[in-house]
């Protein structure tokens, strides 16, 4: 491959991630596909159904991911979350940190993009205060703490951190095989789960659950296989093109809104390119302002009072930085982490849950004191 084939293919990635990406937020738009929302309606009414449609998304993308590794379309070890050192403490904390600001900010970062492609102002505002704290504790003075404090607390796993590694090391299988059993028989549990629910199998619920799957699917299968290079005709060394890590990609939302906000202010310097996180939050915005247009929802939003402006900043500055500290929010854990069945993953989503609720409470506290 020379210079101008890899750039062709590199332009190809993009485009296929923004298209996807496109189609996530026209899907969430559409059906309410939301984190918090689904921890929300069980601690507030009981109802499961929207917990129903990210479990089956889950169960989805799990079955894909690793029915891609097995067939050897994708290397399920070349990402961020199945690496053999275990930031469980980071995780934690990270995910706590960010599930009390998704409730505060109302939504996650992939409901603030959904939300200003449906004409909210004030997920503009979350989205621009969620990228600073996020970009500062990637790179900034934050960085330089979560790096000396949180990131310090971890423990090695020689295998790798994901689940089927440890199965392949126990029983003598290998990763591929390991992967697409657990795969299948977690990933097709939840499916299963979701669709047993009381009045689960209606058309929206379903295009949630099996449609998100298949685009976190097809995620990792654009970074994974259509945009890794064997060779760099450069380096010589392989490559996954168009990503930030260095490694292979799915949506995730944090990180991203960093690097978006890094590649508007530098558009000038040529060292910044466009990367598929950047490229999937354009995505998700025209995805879900395509779908308000059609289903006449675009509806112009901004803050109610000072308080809620002031929980909304406080929200996304939780976001950003917790979000950076975990690893990845409810889409980039939730979603992806939890596809690859890591245990960082699974440590993060629980973090997620509990700082939910804390944050649900807070808003009762609140309530209650008026």
């Amino acid at each position: 491959m020379d210079i101008a084939e890899l750039q062709s293919t590199q332009s190809l990635v993009l485009w296929a991630a923004f298209g996807a990406a496109l189609v996530f937020g026209f899907i969430a738009q559409r059906t309410h596909f939301c984190t918090m929302g689904a921890i929300s309606d069980i601690v507030n009414m009981g109802d499961w159904t929207r917990m129903r449609m990210w479990g089956m998304a889950v169960g989805v993308a799990m079955i894909g991911f690793y029915l891609m590794a097995w067939l050897g379309w994708i290397d399920g070890s070349k990402t961020i979350y199945t690496g053999s050192r275990v930031i469980w403490l980071s995780a934690l904390v990270g995910g706590a940190l960010f599930g009390f600001g998704m409730v505060l900010a109302s939504g996650c970062g992939s409901k603030t993009l959904v939300r200003i492609g449906a004409g909210s102002l004030k997920s503009l505002v979350v989205f621009f205060v969620m990228g600073f704290a996020a970009f500062a504790t990637l790179r900034g003075v934050l960085a330089v703490l979560r790096v000396n404090t949180l990131d310090q607390v971890a423990f090695e796993i020689e295998a790798g951190s994901a689940l089927p590694a440890w199965l392949a090391q126990g029983l003598g299988w290998d990763l591929a095989s390991s992967g697409l059993l657990l795969g299948l028989l977690i990933g097709g549990a939840l499916v299963i789960w979701a669709l047993l629910g009381d009045g689960f199998r209606t058309g929206n619920n379903l295009l949630a659950g099996l449609g998100i799957g298949l685009v976190i699917t097809l995620m990792w299968w654009v970074s994974g296989s259509l945009g890794f290079v064997e060779e760099h005709p450069e380096t010589l060394e392989s490559v996954y093109l168009a990503t930030n890590t260095g490694r292979m990609e799915s949506l995730t939302f944090t990180a991203p809104m960093a690097y978006t906000l890094d590649w508007i202010i530098f558009f000038s310097d040529s060292s910044k390119v466009l990367t598929l996180g950047v490229v999937t939050v354009f995505g998700v915005v025209a995805g879900a302002f395509l779908q308000a247009l059609i289903g006449r929802e675009f509806r112009w939003e901004g803050f109610r009072s000072t308080q809620d402006t002031a929980l909304h900043l406080v929200g996304a500055f939780c976001m950003g930085v917790g979000g950076v500290t975990a690893l990845g929010c409810t889409v980039g854990q939730g979603l992806s982490g939890l596809s690859t069945l890591s245990v960082i993953s699974i440590i993060a989503v629980a973090g997620i849950v509990a700082g939910a609720i804390l944050g649900f409470r807070f808003q009762i506290w609140l309530l209650e004191r008026e």
